[in-house]
């Protein structure tokens, strides 16, 4: 019989009865001839200098492995941040261009900056569906629109969806994730984690093994067909979860400290060859203290606080390993070409000056101290582990991003440079050998199509396409390693801060925010403009701008400056990177304007997984629920709505019949108010009212109380609450507390026993004036802790 592919015309013949006709039947789209599969294995907030493949103390054989048997990239950059990075990664464009100016909480409406991925940029899985691959996408997905999360959607900008194009999907939508308590999705519906911490749960190992098992079946059915798996783990990304014998493997290793460290592994990357001679340390930020400053406490903390993190990211490590045997054992590891992205931006210096054990606490309180050294140091024996959200101490970021200047959000070569390693035994013959070509994340894409044999698409889902906007990679396989780079021209912009990089020189502005910090120091007519020669000074340690009259246009460097900053503007008016947009206030009470909850909302059994943006509004206000249930003739227990999880939250339910709510608030500091009686079998309506009485704005006390079929059972002051959020990726349930408990008087993933009929919420508007700025500024603090 003759065959067709889908969409094409059909070449057989119609006649006036089967006998007088030719058929002719359509068949799928198929692969050149020897196309390898694809995988990208994504790590998360992790810097030049922490892996051993790249000159750090981690030790990871198994990224080592894969780049003994293919190429080390010295000099290949990301965008600073995690989402803009990954648009890049997948779309062959640049974030602007595509929307992803920053992260999808913090959008606006500006074209470069909505966070809505358009029609005519599809991603790489959709790109190669048509040519006959099949695709997973499993682990971090915080690319879709948060507002589009919920399950009414519209699904288009899932991973799933058209627009990006996977066949499959297994991960979690936000920033980050609790490692021991993730909230998962199979494809597009909520699902709980398959096994409990206590049962040897971790989520790197579960997303390794649904990579293993959806690439097996593929083998199985189709082996001739190739696919593209796209693993992003939630390592490195805080919280750093990680069982305590991991840690312990580098106990000790750290207790020299940040200083040190900056200048052991600069003397390993040069011994390497991953740097030059001539790298220099550069500067720190100013006031991240030395470590011979700090006080004893301090020194055992943030050592700990390294160790935990390089013990998550060798556990990371061993999970790339398992992947990389199956791959070896199924013969498929030969024809895969593999990227490894040792980081999707620089190291992270969101853990404030002196780390964080919960990172929650750092966008609840207003006005103190996040935490205490003192605090902490109490309950070291418990970072990583569940209950923690722990993050560390700046001063690692920047020993993680040696020898480069700042970190993660910046457009120093601390935010944006990171290690990459690429194999590809079929394809590229080269083995362990290091390429120093500048290249960048838009350039992966068109390096995959060159590499299957197949050109961008005019059209994908019938949209026409814009073009491809990054550069091929393909010929630093077999090129000479002195080969000239053909991404001459990149630059960069993240939060206010930007940058260019041009064939070997670099201008780059910091916008004055720390880390943490949510508002722009300056202006942008005040920003200062640096210059660096990287081809000589790689780690941006001499500003070539320091000094100078920026007038003097007979000095080489105040006109080298002046072009490379007119070629800056002359690229952010191609790539929808204007109008400069360092707000974060504003920009996030415009959000709030936009997608504002209804006060008055009725929810039903079976409601899960509802993002805290969808969910009821019981934040800095007087609010109430009404919940009508029905109570077994055995008793009821467990959870009847619940917001947050253990490090903050709300929880209504029944303790063994006996109606409770518990208040989380971080630290922890669990507030309970009991009544005394259990329920009798048969319908119930429970009333919890809160009533704010403290004078604060945000974070105001109050006196909660529970009402069971119109008596009041029970109430109790809750001295404060939280600002502007509960978790950082917990969700809102009915009829459940879906992943880590709110309350000590119940478990993981509890379930209510009973029957839910109906939840009113009723929540009042906040009366204080000043309410609008300082609960803009906590939530801005907390989107960008999920980045």
């Amino acid at each position: 019989m003759k065959t067709y592919h889908e969409g094409e015309r059909f070449p057989g013949r119609i006649g006036r009865t089967y006998e007088e006709s030719e058929p002719a039947f359509p068949m799928p789209p198929t692969a050149p001839e020897g196309a390898p599969n694809v995988l990208y294995i994504v790590i998360d907030d992790i810097g030049f200098g922490w892996i051993d493949a790249f000159g750090g103390l981690i030790h990871t054989p198994n990224i080592s492995r894969l780049a003994d048997g293919g190429l080390r990239y010295t000099s290949f950059t990301t965008t600073a941040l995690c989402s803009p990075t990954r648009s890049c990664l997948l779309t062959g464009r640049n974030h602007h261009s595509v929307g992803m100016a920053n992260i999808p909480e913090l959008a606006s409406g500006f074209p470069g900056y909505n966070a809505r991925q358009p029609q005519n940029k599809a991603g790489i899985a959709a790109m190669l569906h048509d040519h006959g691959y099949t695709s997973f996408c499993i682990g971090k997905w915080h690319n879709t629109p948060s507002e589009e999360t919920g399950i009414s959607g519209p699904y288009d900008r899932w991973p799933t969806g058209p627009v990006f194009g996977f066949d499959r999907f297994y991960g979690f939508l936000g920033g980050d994730s609790d490692q021991w308590y993730p909230k998962l999705f199979l494809d597009r519906e909520a699902i709980d984690q398959p096994r409990l911490p206590e049962e040897g749960y971790h989520l790197s190992e579960d997303l390794t093994e649904r990579a293993m098992s959806w690439i097996a079946q593929h083998k199985s059915l189709s082996p001739d067909k190739p696919w593209l798996t796209y693993l992003a783990f939630g390592a490195m990304h805080a919280p750093h979860h990680i069982w305590p014998e991991w840690a312990d493997r580098y106990k000790g290793k750290f207790d020299s400290g940040w200083d040190t460290y900056r200048e052991e592994t600069l003397a390993r990357q040069k011994a390497m060859g991953i740097v030059p001679e001539s790298a220099e340390l550069s500067p720190m930020l100013e006031g991240v203290p030395e470590w011979d400053t700090l006080s004893a406490d301090e020194k055992r903390l943030f050592a700990r606080m390294a160790e935990v993190y390089a013990g998550y990211m060798e556990h990371t490590d061993e999970q790339i390993g398992r992947l990389i045997d199956f791959l070896e054992e199924t013969e498929q590891l030969e024809n895969t070409l593999l990227f490894v992205f040792v980081g999707d931006n620089g190291s992270s210096g969101e853990g404030t000056l002196n780390g964080l054990f919960n990172e929650q606490s750092v966008t609840i309180f207003a006005g103190e101290p996040p935490e205490t050294v003192e605090r902490n140091v109490e309950r070291i024996d418990q970072l990583g582990q569940p209950g923690s959200y722990n993050h560390y101490p700046v001063g690692w970021a920047f020993a993680g991003n040696t020898p480069f200047k700042l970190c993660k959000q910046y457009t120093h070569w601390g935010g944006v440079r990171n290690p990459m390693v690429v194999h590809w035994p079929a394809g590229i013959s080269a083995a362990g050998e290091l390429r120093h070509q500048y290249h960048h994340v838009t350039d992966i894409v068109p390096t995959i199509l060159d590499a299957v044999g197949v050109e961008a698409p005019r059209f994908v889902n019938s949209v026409q396409q814009a073009e491809i906007e990054g550069e091929s990679m393909q010929y630093t396989f077999e090129a000479e390693p002195d080969a000239p780079s053909t991404h001459v021209t990149q630059y960069f912009e993240m939060l206010g801060n930007r940058g260019l990089y041009h064939d070997g020189w670099k201008v780059v502005t910091y916008h004055g925010r720390k880390p943490w910090e949510n508002a722009a120091a300056w202006s942008f007519d005040e920003d200062k403009w640096e210059l660096y020669h990287v081809a000589e000074d790689p780690a941006e340690a001499h500003n070539l701008m320091e000094g100078k009259d920026a007038s003097n246009l007979d000095d080489p460097d105040v006109r080298k400056c002046i072009d490379l900053v007119s070629l800056w503007w002359a690229e952010a008016g191609k790539y929808q990177v204007l109008p400069l947009d360092d707000r974060f206030q504003a920009r996030a009470l415009d959000r709030e304007a936009l997608y504002a909850v209804n006060p008055k909302t009725t929810w039903y059994e079976g409601a899960v997984r509802i993002q805290p943006f969808e969910a009821p509004p019981t934040l800095s206000r007087s609010w109430s629920m009404s919940a009508v249930i029905e109570v077994p003739d055995g008793g009821a227990t467990g959870p009847i709505a619940a917001m947050g999880g253990d490090s903050s939250g709300w929880s209504l339910y029944l303790n063994d019949g006996v109606p409770t709510f518990c208040y989380n608030f971080p630290g922890p500091e669990l507030t309970y108010i009991r009544g005394t009686e259990k329920l009798s079998p048969g319908r119930h309506t429970i009333d919890y009212v809160f009533e704010k009485t403290g004078p604060e704005p945000l974070g105001a006390g109050g006196v909660g109380r529970i009402t069971v079929d119109g008596a009041v059972v029970a109430d109790g002051e809750i001295p404060r609450t939280c600002t502007v959020g509960y978790s950082m990726d917990e969700t809102f349930d009915i009829g459940w507390d879906k992943g880590s408990p709110v309350s000590e008087d119940y478990g993981p993933i509890a379930e209510f026993t009973g029957k839910i009929i109906r939840v009113d919420f009723d929540s009042q508007p906040d009366l204080h004036s000043d309410h609008d700025d300082h609960h803009a500024q906590h939530h801005v603090t907390q989107a960008m802790m999920r980045q």
